[in-house]
């Protein structure tokens, strides 16, 4: 029987994307940094990443979906924050930014990790962007590096 697994292996000439939003800048930008410090430890060039900003979670699926038909990345991270508030605008938001994440990922054949926090409170993202619970940017990064890899296995 075969087995198949990514490992954290990265080709020279491989790229990658970051589409991260601008909204809740303190948390994403935490999330970049991870996702970044992870890339270049894992032997990822500076200059092989390209961050691509848009204004909230909502836009990031569609930035994602060209980025990944673009045919120029390995994998996508998309990072985000979306923090409960007092409606509905939440879950419209963060569950469809996820599913535009995965619809993207299945239509182009690409990685994609979502790195897109889903949050009851200001607090909670800011355990998931460095804090108690770690960077959910460099979580993605590994994903993304993994995935890559195995999808590399499979063609």
């Amino acid at each position: 029987m075969s087995h198949y697994e990514g490992e954290l292996r990265v080709d020279a000439q491989a790229r990658f994307a970051i589409v991260a939003s601008r909204w809740n800048p303190r948390i994403v930008d935490a999330l970049v940094q991870g996702a970044k410090q992870t890339l270049t430890g894992h032997g990822v060039a500076v200059e092989s990443v390209d961050l691509i900003r848009v204004p909230g979670a909502w836009e990031i699926p569609l930035a994602v979906s060209r980025a990944a038909a673009s045919g120029r990345y390995r994998a996508i991270m998309a990072l985000g924050c979306v923090v409960r508030g007092d409606t509905r605008h939440y879950e419209h938001v963060a569950d469809r930014c996820s599913e535009g994440l995965m619809r993207a990922m299945l239509d182009t054949g690409l990685p994609v990790s979502n790195g897109v926090l889903a949050v009851e409170r200001h607090e909670d993202a800011e355990a998931r962007a460095g804090g108690a619970h770690g960077n959910k940017g460099e979580e993605a990064a590994l994903a993304a590096l993994e995935m890559a890899q195995l999808i590399e296995q499979l063609v």
